[in-house]
């Protein structure tokens, strides 16, 4: 299991502490230095069943400056947020099965389960 990881997020790391609590060290990815290919993240919103927009953080700046109020496609949306990782919500735990979003981070552990 792969996990994206941003160690100033308090989310990501109470992810990665809970996981790690329960028996579990995920490959960690530092997606804001290594984005993901428009290949990998289009597989991760599958996994997840959501569509692209859903996994968008509305909070962050690059998003009011350049996307609040514009109507994209999905396609857009993830070019976007491969371009501004910064972008993609966050911790998210993924194999090649199965997808979640650490939020609660207490969500991660269902992946483990499945």
């Amino acid at each position: 299991m792969k996990y994206f990881h941003n160690p100033r997020c308090s989310k990501s790391r109470q992810g990665l502490d809970l996981l790690k609590e329960n028996g579990f060290t995920p490959e960690i990815v530092l997606y804001l230095k290594t984005p993901p290919t428009e290949k990998e993240l289009t597989d991760i919103i599958k996994k997840l069943g959501i569509k692209p927009a859903q996994l968008i953080r509305k909070s962050e700046k690059i998003f009011k400056e350049h996307f609040k109020g514009k109507e994209l496609s999905d396609k857009e949306w993830i070019q976007a947020m491969v371009k501004y990782p910064k972008l993609i919500e966050r911790p998210i735990l993924f194999d090649k099965k199965q997808a979640a979003v650490g939020r609660p981070p207490e969500i991660l552990l269902s992946i483990l389960k499945a």
